[in-house]
């Protein structure tokens, strides 16, 4: 079984917002073709976000948690997806919503992750929907119900 070779933390926007954004370009814009303006709100300076970084520092994966208890802006560079990134920004981003007392955490899932995000404890709700031209599927968990079975080993 590989070590892992990167670490994930609580990143601060003003100080972070040029690898942030660098990363989510890759994956949303330039490999998914989400245009700019869909990509860019004014979110980020209030949202909470976690970055993941090599073993040399170097910015692998974001996410972002809102106020509102949104979760999204998920992102891993594809050179390190499958090997954990994606799981360790999501623990950390939950993680950051109990810390800040948010209870009901929400996400609009691309639909190819929808598995990824049900073995992490959110199901879906709703209708399959088309966001920046690919389909989503909002998900939902609430920490209140799965505090106890997250915090089991």
């Amino acid at each position: 079984m590989p070590t892992q070779d990167f670490t994930v933390s609580q990143a601060h926007w003003p100080e972070s917002k040029t690898i942030l954004r660098a990363i989510r370009e890759s994956v949303f814009i330039i490999e998914q073709q989400v245009p700019k303006a869909l990509e860019w709100d004014d979110q980020d300076e209030s949202a909470l976000h976690a970055i993941a970084t090599d073993s040399e520092g170097n910015g692998i994966g974001t996410g972002r948690v809102t106020g509102s208890g949104q979760i999204g802006r998920m992102a891993v560079l594809s050179d390190w997806r499958n090997r954990g990134v994606g799981s360790a920004l999501l623990a950390q981003l939950i993680e950051l919503a109990r810390n800040h007392e948010l209870k009901a955490l929400f996400l609009n899932a691309q639909k190819q992750a929808i598995p990824f995000y049900l073995r992490h404890g959110f199901h879906p709700v709703g209708e399959v929907f088309m966001e920046a031209g690919i389909p989503h599927q909002r998900m939902e968990r609430d920490e209140r119900q799965l505090n106890v079975r997250q915090e089991s080993p």
